[in-house]
């Protein structure tokens, strides 16, 4: 039986989404280069509190989920 796993770029779409006031404007984009991968989020602009979290630490704990799920 095959499994499917869901993305990095997946689970932090459905991650913010579920954080922000306005999960309509959440954007995940990967890209691949020689230095490995970058994954750039767009939010609302009333959000960005809420995706960087008190000093950073919501901001901080996604970035951990996706090391360990690239690992």
């Amino acid at each position: 039986m095959t499994e499917v796993r869901p993305t990095d770029q997946e689970f932090l779409e459905f991650a913010v989404k579920a954080l922000v006031d306005n999960p309509g404007d959440v954007k995940v984009e990967r890209k691949i280069d020689e230095m490995g991968v970058l994954i750039t989020l767009d939010v609302n602009p009333a959000d960005m509190g809420m995706v960087i979290g008190r000093e950073g630490q919501t901001a901080k704990a996604l970035r951990t989920i996706l090391r360990v799920i690239g690992a």
